[in-house]
């Protein structure tokens, strides 16, 4: 199994992204599964295009997308994604896109195809707080996980979906009160989380499943 794993660039003034650097952790290959990791920058429609690009080449089976949401207690994997772009602050590229569609046409919202509510499970069992999140936001990380399922849906065979992390320690150090996760802890919730995909699971869309 080939597992695409995709981290951002720093944005909104930060030196640092704990989505890029929990990749940089991870072993090149993760129970069984090779990693192939993808720096991708906070700009929109940019970082779905390259994705994309990556995704054609390599043909990977899963697409898991990391990202950064400060402030978050804990890893929240992501359950739906909105055909919505609306920006609180410009991406890097000084975009600050106003209640716009991701993909024109698209339908409102698309689910994970990723087990999301095993990879919660896997995590906790991991020692690491964890918790299913029903919002990406409206940010780059939302229009990222929207155009991936978007692409997926295409791919009936591969699963995909969106983790957010909170910020590190270094990052939290100026902003006071502001929660924050020791880089080791959030490699291996990603590490469990990892195991949840190989291992398969329900896809977070299906309907009917025990919550």
């Amino acid at each position: 199994m080939r597992i695409l794993v995709t981290g951002f660039e720093p944005f909104g003034g930060e030196a640092i992204n704990p989505s890029w650097e929990v990749v940089c952790g991870l072993p090149h290959f993760c129970h069984g599964a090779e990693i192939l990791p993808l720096r991708l920058p906070v700009v929109f429609g940019r970082a779905g295009d390259l994705l994309t690009e990556a995704f054609l080449k390599e043909k990977p089976e899963a697409v898991l997308c990391l990202g950064q949401a400060g402030g978050r207690t804990a890893l929240t994997p992501e359950l739906v994604a909105l055909n919505l772009q609306d920006a609180r602050i410009p991406d890097n590229d000084g975009q600050a896109p106003c209640q716009k569609p991701v993909v024109p046409g698209g339908p409102d919202g698309r689910f994970a195809t990723l087990p999301v509510r095993a990879m919660v499970e896997a995590i906790r069992q991991a020692g690491i707080p964890a918790s299913l999140s029903y919002t990406a936001g409206t940010y780059v990380c939302n229009d990222l996980m929207y155009r991936v399922l978007d692409l997926l849906a295409g791919y009936p065979g591969c699963r995909g979906g969106f983790l957010h992390l909170p910020y590190l320690p270094a990052q939290a150090a100026s902003k006071p009160g502001t929660a924050s996760m020791a880089l080791d802890d959030m490699v291996r919730g990603v590490d469990a989380a990892i195991l949840a995909i190989v291992q398969g699971g329900p896809e977070a869309g299906q309907l009917g499943q025990e919550c």
